[in-house]
């Protein structure tokens, strides 16, 4: 079987939680036969056509973007043209330039998206790309929902729940590198171990501003690994609150990732809006044994972190609610402890690679024999 994947930015250009779950998507369903692409688009002039880990990633020169969103003529060709000898096309939502190529391409292949997100903070765009959106939505076979708190909060995925089904995502610890000996030391040397961890991109959605409050007027060590479109703005608002217990470490290479999520004491996910779907690195975080703490947004962060057991649920937006709930971890070293093995569990029991890939094997057979 033939499958390919679609979706604005993949590895090696972005190292996100969407390019992440394509990783494990492509990775996962390979050693169950399937022979997965990817088409992308990049902002590299050269390699246009790479291997990464086993697999093809075929990319398409970005010409301009609007609102976050990548445009490709080149890739309307190319898509029309992997889509000819693909078995299944497997979107990846939200992208509107993705429905554009669809339509363009006047696509008839047996069709999977996965409902990543609503889209939240473009409102005045989104009226415009309503109608592309529900035309998208109506003409392809199947929609995957990534928890059954998100499909039970997007009015969007409501009107389609009659072809919408909940496949979570997963993740296969084993293709994480083990960092060595010297790199756990070198980093334990540099940030200590009781510290708390964010990882990801650095967004307006992630709510950090909320973190650097709440790590105001405290001594709890803060570690913050990524970059992105709001990281000035944090690193001026640490200055302004005088902050010596944060440390921005900027984007990491994999194996210092690791180390530190080896290290931490517990996992910081302070996103407070919608755009945040699910939570890769907090899923990272339950994989790796750590307590978490994020916020009620109703959608997949309270699906991996459930509260008082596998960590603690504030309200989003309340920077005291969330210090508060530091202080609960570290003054309840064995409390936290024993929520990070139940977190663990969780992850081996739900959100492993494996079962992932092995749902994936199961819709797409079923598309392809038009369920």
């Amino acid at each position: 079987m033939k499958v390919l994947h679609f979706y604005r930015t993949y590895y090696p250009d972005s190292f996100g939680g969407v390019e992440q779950v394509i990783r494990q998507m492509v990775v996962g369903t390979a050693r169950l036969g399937v022979s997965a692409e990817v088409l992308t688009l990049t902002r590299d002039k050269s390699n246009f056509e790479l291997e990464f880990e086993g697999h093809r990633v075929h990319r398409a020169p970005l010409n301009f973007e609007i609102a976050s969103t990548g445009f490709s003529w080149t890739a309307l060709s190319r898509f029309k043209e992997l889509a000819k000898v693909a078995d299944v096309v497997h979107y990846h939502f939200p992208w509107p330039f993705m429905d554009v190529a669809h339509f363009f391409g006047n696509i008839k292949k047996p069709s999977v998206v996965t409902y990543h997100s609503d889209i939240v903070r473009q409102k005045y765009l989104l009226k415009l790309y309503q109608p592309l959106k529900h035309c998208f939505l109506n003409d392809v076979d199947r929609i995957v929902a990534t928890s059954p708190n998100y499909l039970a909060t997007s009015p969007i995925l409501e009107r389609y729940k009659d072809k919408t089904e909940i496949i979570t995502y997963g993740l296969d610890k084993s293709i994480y590198p083990a960092p060595s000996a010297q790199l756990l030391d070198y980093w334990r040397q540099r940030v200590g171990e009781k510290f708390f961890l964010f990882v990801g991109m650095l967004r307006y959605y992630k709510g950090l501003h909320i973190l650097l409050e709440a790590a105001a007027g405290s001594d709890i060590p803060v570690v913050i690994v990524g970059d992105g479109p709001v990281e000035a703005d944090l690193k001026r608002q640490a200055q302004a609150l005088g902050l010596k217990n944060v440390h921005f470490l900027g984007a990491l290479p994999e194996p210092d990732k690791v180390a530190l999520l080896t290290l931490c004491y517990a996992l910081a996910f302070p996103s407070h809006l919608r755009s945040e779907a699910f939570g890769i690195s907090l899923l990272e975080g339950a994989m790796f044994g750590k307590p978490m703490i994020s916020s009620e947004i109703g959608t997949g962060t309270t699906y991996i972190n459930i509260a008082g057991q596998t960590g603690l649920v504030v309200p989003p937006n309340d920077p005291l609610a969330f210090r508060q709930a530091m202080r609960y971890l570290v003054d309840h070293p064995a409390e936290a402890a024993q929520m990070g093995g139940k977190a663990q569990q969780r992850y081996q029991e739900l959100f492993t690679a494996e079962q992932m890939s092995l749902n994936y094997l199961d819709l797409y057979q079923r598309v392809l024999n038009k369920l």
